[in-house]
């Protein structure tokens, strides 16, 4: 029996991934003349572009850079406008929440303390005199043993 021959998907005809294709590199363009407009350290920070009706969507990586890209939006709009042809009239920042895998997050988790040491927080409390103290004590060592597990 013959093999039959494989065939990349992607060297086919199809309407629908070109479309997405074109889509994908009109978004690049479109970044690539937003960062033109933008000083070199905050253009870094313009993660994604794309038209979205009348507004041009902006994704940044931070709250902070968010906020500095607002100053810039006069310069982003009149560099994006021989590609829209005048269409776009705002600019709309958002801040990427997810992460898309583009740039890794370090993970960082609470440390709770041993059970030898949370014992040794519920004695220590029990001496204190103060009575808001002791009580706010005993509460962060019961919510210690329930993260504990």
């Amino acid at each position: 029996m013959p093999k039959k021959p494989f065939h990349i998907p992607l060297a086919f005809q199809n309407r629908i991934l070109g479309f997405f294709h074109s889509q994908i590199e009109q978004q690049k363009r479109i970044l690539q003349h937003v960062r033109r407009g933008l000083p070199e350290n905050l253009a870094k920070h313009a993660c994604h572009c794309l038209v979205s009706g009348n507004s041009l969507v902006v994704y940044t990586d931070s709250a902070m850079w968010a906020s500095q890209l607002r100053f810039y939006t006069q310069a982003m709009l009149a560099n994006i406008e021989p590609l829209t042809r005048g269409a776009v009239q705002k600019v709309q920042i958002k801040i990427m929440t997810v992460n898309t895998g583009a740039v890794s997050q370090p993970v960082f988790k609470a440390k709770i303390p041993s059970a030898a040491t949370l014992d040794m927080m519920q004695k220590q409390s029990l001496s204190i005199r103060d009575g808001e103290l002791r009580l706010a004590l005993q509460r962060l060592n019961s919510t210690l043993k329930k993260l504990a597990g």
